[in-house]
């Protein structure tokens, strides 16, 4: 299994998860950036928790509109976790 992790700015416990699923779960997993437009590589995409682009208002809006959403989308859609 190869897992991603989002990491935005501001996001927290990225390298947490990617800890948790590299080390313990013993898959392969790598941290992503919000400019990554391509997601088929990998069988899990995850979403760590905090504020992404920082404790701002409206900083989920940011997100929402990085490359790697629309990516996440369509690898939704195509049947990925």
């Amino acid at each position: 299994m190869k897992a991603a992790v989002i990491s935005f700015p501001g996001s927290n416990c990225d390298l947490d998860l990617q800890w948790a699923v590299r080390d313990i779960a013993g898959a392969e997993c790598d941290l992503i950036k919000p400019t990554q437009t391509e997601l088929t590589a990998y069988d899990v995409v995850m979403v760590p928790g905090g504020f992404s682009y920082g404790d701002y208002l409206r900083s989920g809006a940011i997100a929402r509109f990085s490359p790697v959403m629309a990516a996440l989308k369509q690898f939704a859609a195509a049947g990925g976790y």
